[in-house]
């Protein structure tokens, strides 16, 4: 009866983890197909609304209309527009001379595909596209002031052709009534512009105004589906992280807060857009989503009104990130502009004071070796002999309880229906040959938060992403593209997704078999086949990693088996657990 038992809960266990699993790390075609499901029922809205200042300083959030275009293609959106190009060493793209906003942006240094002729990544794109994403600036008036101002509509004039990090980019625009408003961009060689804005008071009263800036997205985004990672709308308020999800802003409506300096945008796996506003005056911020076309918007307004004199002028600098989240750009900007915890764009997870300097290892380490891979693999060596004293205790403990596996089995045998004359004898025997059964797991927890930090590194930074190491593994941060149901290729067909196994998770699969065999064995045979099972089990799990993390398990394993055998060998015990010792 304690045989079946143990049967249903080991059954119940592995149904739990297999759908726990799904639960947590959907399958990507899964996610893609909910995200273009959801993009076909949005309408594509290509309005945005700019917050607007109230009474007594603090920001009111209306609620947001917007109209509905038809969708047509990224080019046909770019070409309805005159716009101004942007090519800089890390961005290509161009800024819409009507509505003045930055709605065309790729990233130079990344590619859509491991080959480097590939398109760039699209950030940004106009509205009209398909998948409208882009960062506005403006101003904003209090309720009791009427002002024409220049909206999404407004056709901007320029004299020049482009903007470089050499040539900023001026633009202007006349109201008609006494106000000329003049936007300057400038942007470095990575990813971050600067945009000054400058009001003319031709007017015979003064005038004041809030500059604003907001990031829209339209549609669900495509998202990894990950719960160890982040993705979509992201700040920083008052030295606090703030992090929400796309589904819960859909449910749950607007979120604001005021704080003084911060940032505000969305975020995706390695890209981020980041609106970050004057770090020393207090400013509105809000996530908000508008049902009309599935619209997502994360925005601020400053909270310190600009009052321009009659007959002169004032400005106000703001700022946006556009790019890739590069560890080391991010650190020099916050370092540069006190930009309040802009490093916290990556999520470094709750072992940040342990990722962030295993990241910076493991930079270190590829950028001598000159193969990330390998980097890995060096990393993990360093990684033992640091937790060696640690995991030399928790072995050492491990050999003599598989030493004493024998005799566990003979009082099985001997004591099996009378439970508690088997634990008395069972203590008797650890009392007896100084073992402990439970000195080996305290070791093992604290190594737990280094692993996962390091896990953590390879999965979230840009590390990884389209890195080679040798052979067929031409991506790290893709899964392994062999499979074994193909016979690694000489069979020319498509398998079902579950059977997507490749030679590196075979690999894995076939350590953790070996390592188990170096581990003591349940006493109940029932337990002892669960656990036989589990190989097999993590080999499918792993299929769909990428191939750097299903590398850096292979090789822990291995070198765990090599200190184990080590120690048993010392010790006198073989594999089986018979002593080796005359």
């Amino acid at each position: 009866m304690s045989d079946q038992k143990n049967v249903i809960l080991a059954v119940v266990l592995c149904i739990g983890i297999i759908f726990g699993f799904q639960y947590f790390f959907p399958s990507p075609e899964i996610e893609n197909q909910a995200a273009q499901n959801n993009e076909q029922a949005a309408m594509n809205a290509n309005g945005s609304t700019a917050p607007t200042p109230g009474t007594a300083g603090t920001a009111a959030v209306p609620s947001g209309t917007s109209a509905a275009l038809p969708a047509m293609s990224r080019e046909e959106s770019l070409a309805k527009t005159p716009r101004i190009k942007i090519n800089t060493p890390s961005l290509h793209g161009s800024i819409a001379l009507k509505g003045a906003r930055i709605d065309d942006l790729t990233l130079v240094n990344y590619r859509e595909e491991v080959d480097p002729s590939s398109p760039e990544i699209k950030l940004f794109s106009p509205s009209g596209s398909p998948k409208p994403y882009y960062a506005e600036f403006g101003w904003s008036v209090g309720p009791e002031t009427t002002v024409k101002l220049p909206n999404s509509n407004s056709i901007w004039t320029t004299t020049a052709s482009e903007l470089t990090t050499e040539k900023p980019l001026v633009l202007t625009w006349d109201n008609g009534e006494g106000l000329i408003f003049t936007r300057t961009y400038a942007v470095d060689d990575h990813f971050l512009f600067t945009v000054n804005q400058k009001v003319q008071n031709n007017t015979g009263n003064p005038v004041t105004l809030y500059p604003y800036g907001l990031i829209s997205r339209t549609g669900m985004p495509e998202t990894t589906g990950f719960y160890i990672l982040h993705e979509g709308p992201i700040g920083v308020f008052n030295e606090t992280l703030e992090e929400v999800d796309y589904d819960d802003l859909m449910e749950e409506g607007t979120r604001a807060q005021t704080s003084t300096g911060g940032w505000i945008g969305m975020t995706d796996k390695f890209w981020l857009a980041a609106l970050i506003p004057d770090q020393a005056t207090p400013s509105k911020s809000r996530f908000n989503h508008v049902a009309q076309g599935n619209r997502f918007q994360t925005d601020y307004v400053s909270q310190t009104g600009v009052t321009i004199p009659a007959g002169s002028s004032s400005d106000a600098t703001n700022r946006l990130f556009a790019g890739a989240k590069e560890v080391h750009v991010l650190d020099n900007y916050e370092e540069e502009f006190g930009i309040s915890r802009l490093e916290l764009a990556i999520d470094w997870g709750w072992f940040y004071f342990l990722t962030k300097p295993i990241y910076f290892a493991l930079e270190f380490l590829d950028a001598q070796i000159g193969n990330l891979g390998l980097a890995i693999l060096a990393l993990t060596v360093i990684i033992k002999l640091l937790l060696l004293p640690l995991a030399h205790k928790s072995y050492v403990s491990m050999t003599k309880m598989k030493k004493l596996q024998p005799e566990m089995v003979k009082l099985r045998e001997q004591f099996g229906d009378d439970k508690q004359k088997l634990n008395q004898e069972m203590m008797a025997l650890y009392k007896r040959e100084k073992a402990n059964p439970a000195a080996g797991c305290l070791p093992i927890l604290l190594q737990i938060p280094i692993f996962f930090a390091l896990y953590k590194v390879l999965f979230v930074t840009l590390l990884m992403r389209h890195q080679p190491f040798y052979g067929w593994i031409t991506d790290l941060s893709a899964p392994d593209p062999t499979n074994l149901f193909e016979l690694f290729g000489l069979i020319p067909w498509s398998p079902p997704e579950f059977m997507m196994i490749g030679a590196l998770p075979i690999l894995m699969g076939l350590s953790m078999y070996l390592q188990q065999k170096f581990n003591p064995q349940p006493a109940d045979p029932v337990q002892a086949k669960i656990f036989l099972f589990m190989p097999i089990f993590f080999t499918f799990l792993l299929a769909s990693f990428p191939a750097g993390l299903v590398i850096y398990w292979t090789w822990n394993n291995c070198l765990s088996i090599a200190q184990q055998w080590f120690i048993m060998k010392r010790m006198g015990v073989s594999v089986s657990g018979q002593s080796t010792k005359a």
